[in-house]
């Protein structure tokens, strides 16, 4: 290895939108000499944009595009199957670079903290929405979809997401990127109903206006909305009336116009529901999750001003079927799948870490989700600048510590195994190149790639 003189050397973990981001902007910033490291504990970069954004949203894994220029920039590098904790400490890193960013964001589900979550049948929404796109750590996942009704914890995008990928026909996604597990189980799927659950009321409902109008026109769906379920509290009235052009009260107008459609006679019903929050997964004869208790929830506010959920009463069925009184049964029998929004998890996982000279996390400094259209754009570039030296060390070290020492370049190498493209493989290429490529697989379902599920595969491919 051979010492490098008056270059600021800058580790980025995780080479996911934020970390690609965040060097886009060191590479464009006024200090000289910079070179910049992506650490990615997976072979493939691009993190939700590969692993997290829906199959049916092309548009924004478009957004590799983007970070596929900034990889070819020739002062950055690209090291994957790199675990810092595994395979380095965060002490040879800071050993070996100027600066240190985390941009690796969140790395497990908060538990929803009821009895029965740990049932067959309940899935966090981060490990669905990874077993869906062909993420390794979820590619394993067997969740049951021969049932007839599935309920979602959560009123995010990421909840929409899910509820979205379940009730719509399968025959729609195969001319996606979805995992081929994945669509051969959504093929056999008997689910006709989807329940998507939030504990506040519609006004506080987290998902975007788009995501909601998205849903609202899916083919063969019919989404239902309760119209009583739409009437606000005083507090929330307000809100949305101080705010006309907000995010709360387009989603009302669409809401409202929802729950005023006539029925369609739709083989499919995705229902939205309000103020319920869940207080415990049932097991049924198998052991599997087989109802879920609800408590309804009535909106106060607090000091701050703030609304929050509190319980009210229970719901129960007459004479034991479907129904809205006190707390008791929701209509969930033989329901699968829980999840949970994980925008909500990212932005308190994010407060927790140490802080040391230059070191920082990107991954919640800011506490802005990914969205729809590339949010964390503007929040990681001023982070990222704040947090680098201005310039680099005299003599290419800082005091009291050795040279900085340069990694060995790797041999060109292929995209990491984005997809599985023998011709992609066989020859180097950039990062990314593999996203478009063709193939024989991806020819047979008209689908842009297809994916690698496992690690071993990807590194197979690479030779």
């Amino acid at each position: 290895m051979v010492a490098v003189e008056g270059v600021l050397r800058v580790a980025i973990v995780g080479a996911g939108p934020a970390g690609f981001f965040a060097a886009a902007a060191l590479l464009r910033s006024r200090t000289p000499r910079v070179q910049v490291d992506l650490i990615e504990r997976l072979p493939t970069p691009f993190g939700l944009v590969r692993g997290g954004v829906a199959p049916d949203h092309p548009s924004i894994k478009a957004m590799t595009r983007v970070f596929e220029r900034t990889a070819a920039h020739e002062a950055l590098r690209f090291f994957g199957h790199v675990e810092v904790g595994r395979d380095l400490s965060v002490a040879e890193l800071r050993l070996s670079y100027d600066a240190l960013l985390f941009a690796h964001g969140a790395d497990g589900a908060r538990p929803l903290g009821i009895p029965g979550e740990a049932l067959p049948g309940c899935h966090a929404a981060g490990a669905f929405v990874g077993w869906y796109n062909g993420h390794p750590d979820h590619a394993a996942l067997r969740p049951e979809l021969g049932v007839t009704r599935a309920v979602v914890v959560g009123q995010g995008n990421v909840a929409l997401d899910v509820a979205r990928v379940l009730a719509r026909p399968a025959a729609q996604l195969e001319g996606t990127d979805i995992a081929a597990d994945a669509l051969a189980a959504l093929r056999t799927s008997t689910i006709d109903e989807v329940v998507v659950l939030g504990r506040r009321g519609p006004a506080q409902a987290a998902f975007s206006p788009a995501a909601l109008r998205e849903l609202s026109e899916l083919e063969g769906v019919e989404v239902v909305v309760d119209p009583a379920e739409l009437a606000l509290d005083a507090v929330s009235a307000a809100q949305v009336a101080a705010a006309p052009g907000g995010s709360a009260a387009h989603n009302l107008a669409l809401l409202r116009e929802l729950a005023g459609r006539p029925p369609r006679g739709a083989a499919r019903t995705l229902r939205l529901g309000f103020l319920r929050s869940p207080e415990a997964l049932l097991p049924g004869p198998e052991g599997r999750v087989a109802a879920l208790r609800l408590v309804r929830n009535r909106l106060e506010a607090g000091m701050d001003g703030a609304l929050r959920a509190r319980p009210q009463r229970r719901e129960r069925a007459p004479g034991g079927g479907p129904g809205r009184d006190r707390r008791g049964l929701h209509p969930a029998a033989d329901a699968r799948t829980a999840g949970r929004s994980r925008a909500r998890h990212r932005r308190q996982r994010g407060r927790s870490g140490p802080r040391i000279a230059r070191r920082g996390r990107l991954a919640g400094l800011q506490r802005r989700r990914l969205g729809r259209r590339g949010a964390p754009r503007p929040d990681r570039r001023p982070e990222a600048r704040r947090r680098a030296p201005r310039r680099p060390p005299a003599g290419g070290r800082r005091p009291g510590r050795p040279a900085v020492r340069a990694a060995p370049r790797p041999t060109p190498t292929p995209c990491p195994a984005c997809c599985a493209s023998a011709a992609c493989a066989a020859s180097p290429s950039p990062i990314g190149s593999a996203w478009t490529s063709s193939s024989a697989p991806r020819q047979a379902r008209g689908a842009p790639r297809v994916k690698f599920t496992e690690v071993g595969e990807m590194l197979a491919a690479l030779g």
